[in-house]
């Protein structure tokens, strides 16, 4: 166990329906974490204390996994699955009702960015401030403070008080303070969905730093393209369970698996559960191929389609719907946007609506492809629907001499590859 990390065995957690559980404040169990070089975490199971099956529910239930130091590790799953639960016992935030898990090393948790900072404080305070809560000495963080501010990006606010930043500047500055400790373990949650995209990029930069580094990190997403470039190994979580852990791209293909089996639809049949708000709601997303099947591997020869059928449920707004297309590394391919000129400018009607762009034979490279799906309004522009991982699909590359690979049969780079005309002249 010399090089283990975090060790776990039969860990579970109970909640009892509608009742309370008094934690310590995060703040005070990521300064404690902070403060010792070895935690072990130990629970003891109580009882249920009266309880019975209909008024509590599992939200972890013999969970068990080792994972090395240096090892970068994807926690995934949809909502309720038990990730946020698996990361309070983890942060010391909540215990568990049975089972135990070791942590062997220095911790740091972001779950909740920006604990600790004070409204009335500025942002140079409460770099500080919060610096301490989390362990740093003072030393470290006067060596640090430059390159926490540069990353944070508000230096010429950084004397303002706090409670007069936008929430975007308080989250920026919070993660950078976060990002910019050294634990052996770091604990993250979620931080993608910090700021704007080139904010979030390098959010997802400076963790692949950490891991290159040799630390350990466990990062909880649902932005599945993140998990693959960050992590070569995934935990999958449902319903409280472990129901695979192992390469991240097989781990996150069966993610996406649908009911039906295929990660190449998926459908929302309850309105109220489906993508969107009371403007418009997602109720189905599909790749098909040009006869319309529905199919999760695609010839890279032939044209295909991504399909979207949604619901406006109010009038008045021009909706566009949008695909992001992403490499199973997490680089953007491309982004598409419906502009059908009948509708471009247009209100829509509220009703039933399909959408399907269709996307030519030869263009993309082999692989797997990931497709966030996204329905908004361009003035001004709000995103009245995101679905991240909507659909997936694989692209296979023929070996039969006729598509841009030819006769070549080893891995060939790039995110597209488009088989072009050439010309060819000789002079004997």
């Amino acid at each position: 166990m010399g090089n283990i990390a975090i060790h776990s065995e039969s860990l579970s957690k109970q909640y009892r329906i509608g009742g309370t559980e008094v934690y310590k404040a995060l703040r005070d169990t990521v300064a404690e974490a902070f403060s010792l070089p070895l935690q072990k975490l130990r629970g003891i199971f109580r009882g249920n204390n009266g309880q019975t099956e209909e008024n509590t529910i599992w939200a972890l239930r013999d969970v068990g996994f080792s994972i090395r130091h240096g090892e970068a590790i994807g926690i995934i799953g949809r909502n309720g699955a038990g990730k946020s639960t698996l990361l309070k016992i983890l942060s010391r935030i909540t215990e568990p009702t049975a089972g135990f898990v070791d942590i062997h090393g220095r911790t740091g948790s972001l779950l909740e960015v920006g604990t600790g900072f004070h409204a009335e404080l500025t942002g140079r305070e409460n770099i500080y401030f919060n610096g301490s809560l989390l362990g740093m000495k003072t030393s470290e963080i006067r060596r640090k403070f430059d390159e926490i501010v540069d990353f944070s990006g508000i230096d010429k606010f950084i004397d303002t008080p706090a409670k007069h930043y936008s929430s975007g500047m308080y989250m920026r500055l919070a993660f950078a303070v976060a990002a910019h400790l050294e634990p052996e373990i770091l604990i993250v949650d979620e931080v993608l969905a910090v700021g704007d995209a080139s904010f979030q990029r390098k959010c997802l930069n400076k963790m692949q730093q950490v891991g290159d580094e040799g630390r350990t990190v466990l990062f909880v997403s649902h932005n599945m393209p993140a998990i693959t470039r960050l992590c070569r190994r995934a935990i999958l979580l449902d319903e409280g369970k472990v129901v695979q852990d192992g390469l991240s791209q097989e781990v996150v293909r069966r993610y996406l698996q649908s009911d039906n089996g295929t990660s190449a639809f998926r459908s929302w049949p309850d309105p109220s559960k489906a993508p969107g708000n009371d403007i418009v709601r997602l109720n189905s997303v599909r790749v098909t191929t040009d006869e319309g099947a529905t199919a999760a591997d695609i010839d890279i020869r032939r044209p295909f389609g991504i399909e979207m059928e949604y619901i406006v449920h109010k009038p008045g707004y021009v909706l566009v719907p949008i695909y992001n297309l992403f490499n199973q590394e997490g680089v953007l391919l491309f982004q598409t946007s419906d502009q059908n000129p009948v509708w471009r400018h247009s209100a829509r009607h509220p009703g039933r609506y399909k959408s399907t762009v269709r996307i030519p034979g030869n263009f993309l490279a082999e692989g797997t492809v990931i497709v966030s799906a996204a329905i908004g309004t361009m003035d001004s522009f709000v995103l009245h629907v995101h679905e991240r991982d909507a659909v997936a699909f694989q692209v296979v590359d023929s070996m039969e001499g006729n598509s841009a690979r030819g006769d070549y049969g080893g891995s060939i780079p790039g995110v597209i590859r488009p088989l072009l005309n050439w010309t060819d002249e000789y002079d004997g």
